[in-house]
């Protein structure tokens, strides 16, 4: 197939998430033989490259701001890949359902992966909000295949728009440290911090990790990796704190970096309470942390028994630190089952495999009949014991 990818930031990932997807699958399919072309912004590596190993790449105008900049150039690209003989179209982020709207009106084939529940970020106003939940009912009308990457966003598509769509995670890789040194970049020591990392933006919870962290007896720091890409009050507030244990690194993209981070780390707090599967907790599990996890359905169903789910409290937080403190045994546990975890239920092949049926099903008209949500999903393992949540 000619695929082409559009919605991210490009290739290779230097963001987030969805950039992580994207390279993984698209360096994925073009290695079983398609022909895949990722639409990038300008910047995204150094000398725009136009190849990424078996990956085209292609670059397009945008608006650099921060609202307009994702629409601006998903249009663009749009407007690009309608010029070729692509035989399907793969978009990420909802918001972009705007765009793909053209590429459906042009016959072209959209698979679409929507992503998480957008407007309830906090950052957004009533006008994000109103838009973000528009382009949630645009993309069931846009995509030829809705693409949910949990099972508890598969749900609230059923439950909220009637519309099927077809699971398929994100993957982590199982990693163990092999630079240790490079915790001394950072003034670090292994086992002498908790970590956390994802973008600090209100609805991952980096105020409330800090509060709990307030009330831990304990030498140890907490290091946060990550920032916001805007002038954020809530990053402000967060530079606030007195406490002389709290470390802030900043985006970090060198990925030795951050696995030496999350291997060094004696455990790892994920905040994150808005989306589907979360790449951030993802990373921490191949990485084999002893995670606490905010108790969401989302992360629940990533974690099942392989972390301990804190309740969105500073204190119920404070109390599970405390207990890992306590009890080494179970610091290592929970090391091994977040690794086993994500090894069973998350490997990229896996889901490269899910892509690479679904993206066929949709070049070749099969979802013309629109099959239930189960009909090609990606299922995961049960849990290796009882349930993590205390």
């Amino acid at each position: 197939m000619k695929i082409a990818l559009l919605g991210t930031r490009g290739v290779p990932a230097n963001y987030g998430g969805f950039e992580t997807c994207a390279e993984e699958v698209s360096r994925g399919l073009a290695n079983r033989g398609h022909a895949v072309t990722v639409y990038c912004r300008r910047g995204n590596a150094p000398g725009d490259p136009t190849t990424y190993g078996n990956v085209q790449l292609r670059y397009v105008r945008h608006i650099d701001h921060k609202i307009l900049g994702t629409l601006s150039h998903t249009l663009s690209a749009t407007c690009d890949a309608l010029c070729r003989d692509f035989d399907v179209l793969l978009y990420f982020n909802a918001a972009n359902a705007l765009p793909a709207l053209l590429g459906r009106l042009a016959g072209r084939p959209i698979v679409l992966n929507v992503d998480g529940l957008e407007w309830k970020r906090r950052k957004w106003g009533v006008m994000g909000r109103s838009y973000y939940q528009l382009a949630e009912w645009l993309s069931t009308r846009v995509a030829t295949r809705i693409l949910s990457d949990a099972m508890a966003i598969q749900a609230y598509y059923e439950r909220r728009w009637r519309t099927p769509s077809t699971f398929i995670p994100y993957g982590a890789h199982i990693a163990e440290s092999e630079h240790p040194t490079v915790l001394s970049h950072y003034g670090l020591e292994a086992g002498g911090y908790f970590l956390t990392a994802s973008r600090l933006e209100p609805e991952n919870n980096a105020d409330l990790t800090v509060r709990a962290f307030a009330d831990v007896p304990t030498e140890k720091k907490l290091v946060l990796v990550g920032g916001a890409n805007y002038d954020s009050q809530f990053v402000r507030r967060l530079h606030e704190t007195r406490d002389s244990r709290v470390m802030f690194l900043g985006p970090i993209y060198d990925a030795e970096h951050i696995r030496e981070l999350h291997c060094g780390a004696f455990a790892y707090v994920h905040g994150n309470e808005v989306g589907g599967t979360n790449p951030a907790l993802l990373k921490a599990m191949g990485f084999g942390n002893a995670i606490l996890a905010l108790d969401v359905p989302f992360n629940a169903e990533v974690v099942a028994d392989g972390a301990l789910l804190y309740r969105k409290t500073p204190a119920h937080l404070a109390a599970q630190m405390c207990q890992l403190l306590d009890d080494p045994a179970l610091v290592r546990e929970l090391r091994d089952r977040a690794r086993e975890r994500a090894r069973l239920a998350y490997s990229w092949e896996r889901v490269i495999d899910g892509y690479e049926r679904v993206l066929t099903a949709a070049a070749t008209g099969a979802y013309r009949s629109r099959p239930p949500s189960d009909g090609d999903a990606l299922p995961l393992p049960a849990p290796l014991a009882g349930s993590s949540r205390a």
